[in-house]
């Protein structure tokens, strides 16, 4: 848990995330409105979570959540803060502690916002290019073309030899 502040403190301890609040915080935004309930679970169970909470009640107000190696590289994403504790200085509280994190403070870190750029910058990150490969689901018939574009690339499929 952080230290916090007055009314508020942040964990990373699974148990305490509200799946109702974050599912529900996640359909209000514009990056994440058609996200299915169970594909928000399993990128909850394979992620850093940072839940933001009231001291009193301990009722979730906010969310983010880190794709990392805990060496090299992380990715920040689905950042949320309840519409009602906005503009309270929470999201640079949820943002601080995500960045100071252990598994996230030694590495390059990268995110991607359409609205929030000077909240960011103040925790040091920088504007860039970025490319991005579409979830096959996002392809032409459900699946994404070979660089030809002639057929769909097979699934994957593990190496029958391997031990």
């Amino acid at each position: 848990m952080s230290p916090g502040n007055k009314d508020h403190f942040i964990s990373t301890e699974a148990a305490l995330l509200d799946l109702d609040f974050i599912c529900a915080a996640l359909a209000g935004s514009y990056w994440a409105r058609d996200r299915p309930r169970a594909v928000i679970e399993r990128s909850i169970g394979s992620s850093l979570c940072f839940g933001l909470y009231e001291k009193e009640g301990r009722r979730q107000v906010g969310f983010a959540r880190v794709v990392t190696d805990g060496a090299t590289f992380s990715w920040l994403c689905d950042v949320v803060i309840d519409e009602r504790h906005r503009n309270m200085g929470l999201g640079k509280f949820l943002v601080a502690s995500v960045v100071a994190h252990p598994s996230v403070s030694g590495t390059t870190c990268h995110l991607g916002t359409r609205d929030a750029h000077g909240l960011y910058e103040r925790f040091g990150f920088a504007r860039s290019e970025q490319m991005k490969r579409p979830r096959a689901s996002e392809g032409p018939g459900g699946r994404l073309a070979d660089p030809e574009g002639e057929r769909a690339p097979p699934p994957f499929q593990e190496d029958p030899c391997r031990p």
